[in-house]
């Protein structure tokens, strides 16, 4: 036993909770923004270029497609050119010729353009599904890889946004935005260099239209860049409280707070509706001031081609040749702006969601990952070593001043203290849940931050007080730390914890579905099912955060029956309120302000006169 250094006094140390309060979320102070994670440069693009690598082939096939397409698209107003000119005058003539060649032609480039815009439909539909699979894979994956500390401070219903709303954003984008986007792009430069075939004087015209609907795209992405990001804050902020009220819904109906949250999500709700119409607003700027740029266009040109045809010096059927590609040229104005909303959209989204994926967990893997060594004598317990560890939050604020604490293996140490001491501080560090801020703790003489996180796993499992079930049966609850355990395995492991009784008892056994949070039993047996799993995983150190505070006196003296065996040579460490449960314990540490102030046995602590003595009169008092 190695007894506690006295830590040096800090003006900073924390006993009032500290290692319960959350870090304050980043933000720009609007309390609406509190989602908002920092995006390094170029992220956003990085990740679009990694979405779109492994699909290069089949981009440059709907690339292909699409270009093919508009060449049959846009090859009708030659042909009606021709016509006008050239096969009308034959006709004239008896020359039948031209006209039917006419006629054919315009068929045929028909139906080119309707099969290949079909071709280009299936294939980029794969492309933007497959992009969007591997989109929503990637934010589950890392969204689990991300440390504790990370999902204390951004919440669920914040992470659900990102891989629905934001990813349909971007599905919006792919399906139709980028259709829209190349076709534009391929009608300005192929329309453009035919009209400046056709004749020079009015493509030079059309081309210089360009200028002011150029000023007016970059005017609208600006504006609308700021639009959009509010409007997927605001979102998120809905979805968040959605969330939160569902999920909190028995002490929402026990306080009475449909009201009050009924005000705070109008609130929200309303925001979210301001964001959309200054959306709508900005894109109806933008089309208003893009069709005034381009009907003035196409009146001048429709003008002084019609001079130029009554004096001579321009053919008919250019002038009506270049009338058609200048609507042509001008039509899809109005599907551009529908691109940049999209656009505007999506990229706000990717940008919320590149910010995510770039966030590294605090507790990395290691680069050079150690195994443990093997157990002595086959004793299931292993040495514990915290050496001069100190911890705080990245937001300020010393939890726990630097100690040195020696846990020998199969040893059970209870730790008891007031709310806010650091107990559960201290076992979270040692489950690896946060790195400590200076030292390092040891497990038999390797350091938990050289171990892979599936080792660490299996050597160190514990158990909190909320007894989190999953949405299936029971049976496959208590297997999540050992899923290859046999049945026989899984009912041995229920009845040394006491809980094969109650699991018989239920309509289909070991079969029955708990459903969503494991509802459909009590909360004291959500508790023994919580131990099951811990004992089948067989860890070497088993660590119980208040694991028995949701059990009734009849369950507890139960459970502590069962422990007193299933801990026998395993080194335990016991977050306890309760001072009943310390009674397994070979060793108590009392902790205060972050500081292990006592440590000794149970019986030696309650024979002196310091903390734990006056706490465990308190207690049996409290029992007469």
């Amino acid at each position: 036993m190695t007894a506690p250094t006295p830590p040096t006094p800090s003006p900073t140390a924390e006993g009032t909770g500290r290692e319960h309060e959350q870090p304050p979320a980043r933000g720009d102070g609007d309390p609406f923004d509190r989602d908002v994670l920092p995006t390094p440069p170029g992220a956003t693009s990085a990740l679009l270029r990694s979405l779109l690598a492994p699909m290069k082939a089949r981009v440059a096939l709907t690339t292909l497609l699409l270009l093919l397409q508009q060449a049959a698209v846009q090859a009708g107003p030659l042909l009606v050119a021709y016509a006008i000119d050239r096969a009308v005058p034959a006709f004239r003539d008896d020359d039948h010729g031209p006209l039917v060649a006419v006629a054919a032609g315009y068929l045929l480039c028909a139906l080119a353009a309707g099969g290949l815009q079909y071709g280009f439909l299936i294939v980029s539909a794969r492309v933007n599904q497959d992009v969007l699979l591997d989109l929503r894979g990637r934010i589950f994956r890392h969204a689990q890889a991300l440390s504790v500390d990370f999902h204390e401070r951004y919440t669920s219903g914040r992470l659900i946004s990102r891989s629905t709303t934001d990813v349909e954003s971007l599905r919006e984008l792919l399906d139709e935005g980028l259709q829209e986007l190349i076709t534009v792009v391929l009608s300005f430069v192929f329309i453009s260099a035919m009209l400046l075939w056709l004749d020079l004087g009015l493509g030079a015209v059309a081309v210089a239209s360009f200028v002011p609907l150029h000023f007016l795209v970059r005017i609208y992405q600006r504006r609308a860049k700021a639009v959009y990001r509010a409007r997927s804050t605001a979102i998120a902020a809905v979805i968040v409280k959605f969330v939160e009220t569902m999920n909190g819904i028995r002490p929402v109906r026990a306080f009475r707070r449909e009201n009050v949250n009924d005000a705070e999500f109008r609130t929200l709700n309303q925001r979210h509706e301001r964001t959309n119409g200054d959306a709508l607003l900005e894109m109806a700027r933008y089309v208003v001031g893009s069709r005034l740029v381009a009907n003035t266009s196409v009146a001048l040109i429709v003008l002084w081609g019609a001079y130029r045809v009554a004096d001579g010096t321009l053919a008919l059927g250019v002038l009506a040749a270049a009338v058609l590609y200048l609507r042509r040229l001008y039509d899809p104005i109005d599907r551009l702006a529908m691109f940049l909303n999209s656009y505007q959209s999506a990229a706000a989204s990717l940008e919320k969601i590149a910010g995510l994926l770039a966030q590294t967990p605090s507790v990395p893997e290691p680069s050079a990952p150690r195994e443990l060594p093997a157990r002595q004598g086959g004793r299931p317990g292993r040495e514990v070593v915290f050496d001069a560890v100190g911890f705080g939050y990245r937001t300020g604020g010393e939890v726990l001043p630097r100690f040195d604490l020696t846990l020998p293996a199969g040893q059970t140490v209870a730790v008891v203290g007031s709310t806010g001491a650091g107990k559960s501080t201290l076992a979270k560090l040692l489950a690896r849940f946060y790195d400590p801020s200076a030292g390092r703790i040891l497990l038999d003489g390797v350091d938990l931050r050289d171990l892979a996180v599936p080792e660490l796993r299996r050597g160190v499992v514990m158990v909190t007080q909320e007894a989190f079930l999953f949405s299936g049966t029971v049976a496959e609850n208590i297997a999540i730390g050992r899923p290859e355990a046999s049945r026989e395995d899984i009912e041995r492991a229920a009845k040394a914890i006491g809980a094969h009784e109650f699991i018989s008892a239920l309509p289909d056994g070991y079969d029955t579905d708990v459903r969503k949070r494991g509802g459909r039993i009590s909360a004291g047996q959500r508790q023994l099912v919580a131990f099951a799993r811990a004992l089948l995983a067989d860890p070497a150190v088993l660590i119980l955060d208040e694991a028995t505070s949701s059990l009734d006196v009849p369950g507890e003296r139960a459970v502590q029956a069962a422990m007193a065996t299933v801990l026998k040579g395993r080194t335990a460490v016991v977050i306890a309120h309760r001072l009943s449960t310390v009674e397994i314990a070979d060793r108590v540490l009392v902790m205060e302000h972050g500081r292990i102030v006592e440590d000794g046995s149970p019986a030696e602590l309650v024979a002196g006169t310091g903390r734990f003595a006056d706490l465990h009169r308190a207690w049996r008092d409290s029992l007469a």
